[in-house]
């Protein structure tokens, strides 16, 4: 749900460049970032299916902000990775999602060797955080800003060693799409497992049947 919320907050972010400017946001970004939910949805379900049989429940307002906070690293690093791929496979010359290049003098630069492996690194500590057992939030809260720290940089590496106005306009409307879907997705979590997985000593009440509250 919060893939298909990504998609839909992206199209309508470029939808207005459809008929202001050269429309160039417009034909690129779309299909692009269509490109990346179609790759992630699978897995990302698979994924979410393996924490919400672990997790319990959440306050509501915890959840949404640790659903935006990791979808809008998903959307940053999601975007930023969609676009390595492309100049390495020389995606523009196969797919016409990427007949667009953005970035395009980044081959060959310390920005692109750096890439994938401090985004793996800031993958692996998020994963961690989301997935270890007996660790508290202050000790899993430290674990993502450290992983987002390091996939900002390997971001903001790929801009300055190729500034594309395109480019940063892409990974903005990603990363807020992002932020969204996520937050739809984290919701959930205020209701995961019902009351059987209330967390002890949680603020959470079982909801009350419905005859019971008429």
């Amino acid at each position: 749900m919060g893939m298909l919320v990504f998609l839909a907050a992206n199209f309508l972010f470029v939808l207005p460049s459809r008929f202001l400017g050269s429309g160039d946001l417009y034909r690129y970004l779309p299909p692009a970032l269509a490109f990346l939910g179609t790759f992630l949805i699978l897995p990302g379900m698979v994924l979410a299916a393996l924490l919400g049989a672990r997790t319990f429940r959440t306050p509501r307002t915890r959840g949404t902000r640790v659903g935006a906070g990791v979808g809008a690293l998903i959307g940053y690093s999601g975007f930023f990775g969609l676009e390595w791929l492309a100049i390495a496979l020389g995606l523009n010359r196969r797919d016409q999602a990427f007949r667009t290049v953005v970035f395009p003098d980044l081959g060959g630069t310390l920005a692109f060797y750096a890439f994938v492996p401090l985004t793996l690194l800031a993958t692996g500590l998020v994963f961690f955080a989301l997935y270890t057992r007996g660790a508290d939030f202050d000790r899993r809260r430290n674990l993502v800003l450290a992983g987002t720290a390091l996939a900002v940089l390997a971001g903001l590496g790929i801009v300055v060693a190729d500034p594309d106005p395109l480019g940063v306009a892409g990974v903005m409307i990603s990363t807020a799409s992002g932020a969204i879907g996520g937050y739809v997705g984290g919701s959930g979590y205020a209701r995961a497992g019902g009351d059987d997985l209330i967390p002890p000593g949680a603020e959470i009440r079982p909801r009350e049947p419905w005859r019971k509250r008429r």
